[in-house]
């Protein structure tokens, strides 16, 4: 998919002293990001073609500095909501495999998800919310990238939101 393969890209090239796994669940996407890598000789991306909850399971127990979420799938019909990733079912071996004081960050423009979110990560006593103000959360992150699907929601006047956590 365009969007991640721009983002791991860009973040490979921006911090070449990190190792970075890209999940790419979809084949096209890890083609073309294979690609991309060889062409630009970028050797601290590795490509684990599947979701990224398949890889909580064979991370070790705090191995992860930094975690993203960008734009995903909102399922957006209620009865879905206990798909969406922001549920203890999935944070909880995410928390496992990040170190104590690693970064967790969700970016999405749909307002239940950021509901969801801020419910399911402020009742956790593993994480805290590093926001000090409104404009912490409603402007990207300094070394953001924007998306296509920041571009769109922004097109169709939805208003993006940078969220960050960090482990306790």
């Amino acid at each position: 998919m365009a969007v991640a393969n721009t983002w791991y890209m860009h973040q490979a090239a921006s911090n070449p002293d990190v190792g970075i796994i890209g999940c790419e669940p979809y084949i096209n996407g890890v083609a073309t990001l294979l690609g991309k890598i060889r062409k630009a000789g970028v050797t601290n991306l590795a490509v684990h073609p599947g979701d990224a909850r398949d890889m909580m399971d064979v991370l070790p127990e705090g191995s992860i500095e930094r975690a993203f979420l960008l734009y995903p799938d909102p399922w957006p019909k209620k009865r879905h909501h206990r798909r969406r990733f922001v549920t203890p079912e999935h944070l909880d071996p995410l928390a496992k495999c990040l170190k104590s004081g690693a970064i967790f960050r969700v970016a999405t423009d749909i307002p239940d998800y950021v509901r969801q979110t801020m419910e399911q990560m402020m009742n956790r006593d593993d994480f805290e919310w590093l926001a000090e103000g409104p404009e912490d959360w409603r402007k990207p992150w300094s070394d953001w990238i924007s998306t296509r699907y920041e571009q769109k929601a922004l097109r169709e006047g939805r208003t993006p939101h940078y969220m960050t956590f960090r482990k306790l």
